[in-house]
């Protein structure tokens, strides 16, 4: 996983910090490429801790939440993209984060890294969830 990421990151030319969780929250893997920005080392554990604890995508967090909630957590939960749920055989796993890219580099590092390893699509593209709805279910304005 963390090598077609880092495969993926190398070959668009965009150094990437990658941090990979367990559903419970505890760093499986942290890398920061050569040229990555060392902040965005924080913001890809926010992504992967988001993605595990949701098990939606770090994108999905409403836009009228997100200021709360990471000042809640303590910036341990975000809406920045790149922040993706690892899904196996309909198993919630845990979340990868990637961050130093654009929020579409992120993204896309994120899945190829997600396919490295043949788990579920997030699928949630466009969609936003809310906290206390069913898990899955799309917020439709």
């Amino acid at each position: 996983m963390l090598s077609a990421a880092i495969d993926r990151a190398e070959a668009m030319g965009q150094p990437q910090c990658i941090v990979i969780v367990d559903a419970s929250g505890g760093t499986l893997a942290e890398l920061k490429m050569t040229g990555a920005k060392f902040l965005s080392l924080k913001s890809a554990r926010a992504k992967a801790l988001t993605a595990a604890s949701t098990g939606k995508p770090s994108s999905a967090i409403p836009e009228a939440v997100r200021l709360t909630i990471g000042a809640a957590t303590r910036g341990s939960v975000t809406g920045l993209p790149g922040g993706l749920p690892i899904i196996f055989e309909g198993e919630l796993l845990g979340g990868i984060g990637v961050g130093s890219g654009s929020g579409d580099q992120d993204v896309e590092v994120a899945n190829a890294a997600l396919a490295g390893i043949g788990a579920q699509d997030s699928g949630a593209k466009g969609h936003a969830f809310c906290l206390g709805q069913n898990a899955g279910d799309p917020i439709t304005a």
